[in-house]
């Protein structure tokens, strides 16, 4: 190789780093002028009578020195027969390209949800920028309405509401955030269900848009809004058919394993106690030869808490959970696990992915009993709840 390089001529040489050079400083390396540019932080779909409604979430740059820096929103409101007609007119209307590489929330108003919502996230599943990690939701009313809405807590609403998906939130059992990636396959398994957090909004009491009452002295301010995600909507083929209560999504999040630091409730003499989590193993397995049933496994290991009455110093410091709290917490479980296995059921929304599991192990069951599920499936609880050692 070294006597091959040597016998190249110099002008070879130079041509080679002259076209090294030439690639190297007309390429603009997929970066586009920041100023012709329309970064969408998230986006909200509603269907309407003529198809659809994107609200898009554009960052703005709030200033230039320490004191006014950071980042702000403007929303953007287009209406097309596609979601893509709906992009390309964000364009048409503001001259700036819109870029989805930073998109990491999609809003689907509620109403959008009882239709087949896969028709709306088409454009996003088939756009090359687009991250399979971004977070989709539904929301109370339109999607329009909560992503116009003023944040108490962040600059833009959307930044408010992906705080809400926080990996100390999704610890503590109260949500269950999904993604585009893993909601497509979801549709697109033999299950064809699903599941996305949905949201609420607000107004946070005392609190105003400090905007709107610098401009108009006080007066006609805009209440700012604080959001909520412990409910969680169910699809089937993807429609919107039910809705999970928080102490069903608690346990939902259980049966998956995710809750590392959350708290339940539980009760002792009639007085409230709270208990923490600690350790949480949880699955979801199909058993039987001759019918199908669905066994609900959740273990847990907690600590108290805190009570709800007046306690002696000495047990202040006594964090072991007496049997009568554990049995009632366990009580409690059982009821929002057999609760929640019996709304999805029937909902027709197969949440626990009971056909997956089927058609993965057992090719023969699954052959005989796809048809039947999830509708056909009995349930069995193994629900236990143990104090730390």
């Amino acid at each position: 190789m070294r006597k091959f390089l040597k016998t190249l001529p110099m002008k070879l040489y130079l041509l080679l780093l002259a076209a090294v050079l030439f690639s190297f400083f007309s390429n603009d390396f997929g970066l586009v002028d920041i100023q012709k540019t329309a970064i969408i932080l998230a986006a909200g779909v509603d269907k309407t009578e003529n198809g659809f409604l994107l609200t898009a979430q554009i960052a703005v740059p709030k200033g230039s020195d320490r004191t006014t820096g950071g980042t702000s929103s403007v929303e953007i409101e287009a209406e097309g027969k596609t979601v893509s007609d709906c992009v390309t007119s964000i364009y048409s209307k503001t001259g700036w390209v819109p870029k989805l590489v930073f998109c990491d929330l999609i809003v689907l108003g509620e109403e959008t949800a009882k239709s087949d919502v896969i028709s709306h996230l088409n454009y996003f599943l088939r756009n090359e920028y687009m991250p399979d990690s971004c977070l989709v939701a539904v929301c109370e009313g339109s999607a329009k309405e909560l992503l116009s809405s003023t944040s108490a807590l962040a600059d833009a609403s959307s930044l408010a509401i992906e705080q809400l998906f926080s990996d100390a939130a999704q610890k503590s059992g109260k949500v269950m955030p999904n993604t585009l990636k893993e909601f497509a396959i979801g549709y697109y398994g033999v299950s064809k269900s699903s599941y996305l957090p949905f949201l609420r909004m607000a107004d946070q009491e005392g609190a105003e848009n400090a905007a709107s009452g610098s401009s108009s002295g006080g007066e006609g301010t805009e209440p700012q809004k604080i959001y909520t995600a412990e409910e969680t909507a169910i699809f089937s083929e993807g429609r919107m058919v039910g809705l999970l209560s928080p102490e069903e999504t608690l346990l939902f999040s259980m049966l998956e394993g995710k809750v590392f630091a959350g708290t339940l409730s539980a009760e002792r003499e009639g007085e409230p106690v709270t208990l923490t989590v600690l350790k949480n193993d949880g699955s979801v397995s199909l058993k039987g030869e001759d019918a199908p049933k669905a066994v609900l496994s959740v273990s847990l290991v907690v600590r108290l808490c805190c009570r709800g009455v007046t306690a002696p110093i000495a047990d202040v410091s006594d964090d072991s959970v007496p049997k009568e709290v554990l049995e009632s917490a366990a009580s409690a479980l059982k009821e929002h696990a057999a609760a929640l296995f019996e709304h999805a059921k029937s909902a027709g929304c197969d949440l626990f992915n009971l056909k997956r599991t089927l058609y993965r192990t057992s090719p023969k069951r699954y052959a005989k009993w796809k048809d039947l599920l999830p509708g056909a499936a009995e349930v069995a609880l193994d629900v236990s709840v143990s104090s730390k050692k």
